[in-house]
């Protein structure tokens, strides 16, 4: 089981919006240097949506290779088709991934009865463990714990990242899932306070900007020093969230970007920071220490 900080990683771009593969490589060797638990790679931070599909192959293929083996890599294939979240999932099991991160359907609002048969397909056709995501904010749809406790009955369905914001329902979640099966916060201003209450790490924007602070905190929290994972995460707070000012991953690429780690690329219809937000973005990487002089 994965535990600590996640990274759910950008996708570097340059200007002209072509991926930027080098600049790619250049973060997760930062990641795995600061001790980032685990990258996911093409999801919503990632800009999985704007992504061709020869492009999400691509991208899934180079974090691979950049990773090497040092830590677990989970693919972002997702969708609201079940047939083509399928057909994408089997097309990156052969680049060597350790797992599938697959969101809830979004925009055609499916039930919950649909929710269950759309993970049991994926997860029957597949061979690595599958990481449920449920993030009604994005997606219109929130697969509640009920939900969630029919599918972690699924020998290769190994987890959740909840992006609720709702930290009581850890509680819920492990007393229906029990112990076995992992729960990841989605949402990183109550992360911590998910992890002491039980959950096993953060699948973590901030991460992208700090992940040596948010390993430690993470950490910390897992050993259950509620204290020091509150001292550690107190500088951090403003980047938990003011990196969500506007559409993720604008606030993060922006703050990349000013921290001289990846050029100016996003794909439309997002945009770049607006000018009125740039300055509170900057504030909170100055607080927490990312900003030299």
């Amino acid at each position: 089981m994965i535990t600590g900080s996640l990274v759910a990683i950008v996708t570097p771009m340059t200007a002209d919006g072509g991926v930027d593969f080098d600049a790619l490589g250049r973060l997760i060797e930062r990641h795995i240097e600061a001790g980032t638990e685990g990258l996911v790679i093409a999801g919503t931070t990632g800009e999985s949506a704007t992504l061709t599909k020869p492009e999400h192959v691509a991208v899934i293929e180079a974090a691979v290779k950049y990773v090497s083996g040092r830590i677990p890599v989970i693919a972002g294939t997702g969708s609201n088709s079940t047939a083509q979240t399928i057909e994408l999932s089997r097309t990156v099991a052969e680049l060597g991934v350790d797992g599938y991160l697959v969101v809830t359907p979004y925009y055609n609002k499916p039930p919950q009865a649909g929710l269950v048969r759309h993970f049991t397909a994926i997860a029957d056709a597949v061979s690595s463990p599958v990481m449920l995501y449920n993030v009604p904010g994005r997606t219109g749809v929130d697969m509640l714990p009920e939900t969630v406790a029919e599918l972690a009955g699924h020998p290769q369905i190994m987890g959740i990242k909840e992006a609720t914001g709702d930290v009581s329902r850890v509680v819920i979640l492990r007393k229906l899932c029990g112990d076995d099966f992992a729960l990841y916060s989605g949402d990183d201003p109550t992360g911590r306070e998910f992890m002491l209450a039980g959950g096993q790490g953060v699948v973590s924007v901030t991460a992208n900007v700090a992940p040596q602070a948010m390993a430690a905190m993470c950490k910390a929290a897992l050993a259950g020093d509620a204290g020091l994972a509150a001292r550690l995460d107190a500088p951090l707070a403003g980047l938990h969230h003011d990196l969500f000012i506007e559409s993720n991953p604008i606030p993060v690429k922006w703050a990349l970007e000013r921290m001289g780690l990846i050029d100016n690329g996003i794909r439309l219809p997002l945009i770049g920071l607006s000018q009125g937000s740039q300055p509170v973005v900057e504030a909170a990487l100055s607080r927490a220490g990312l900003l030299a002089g």
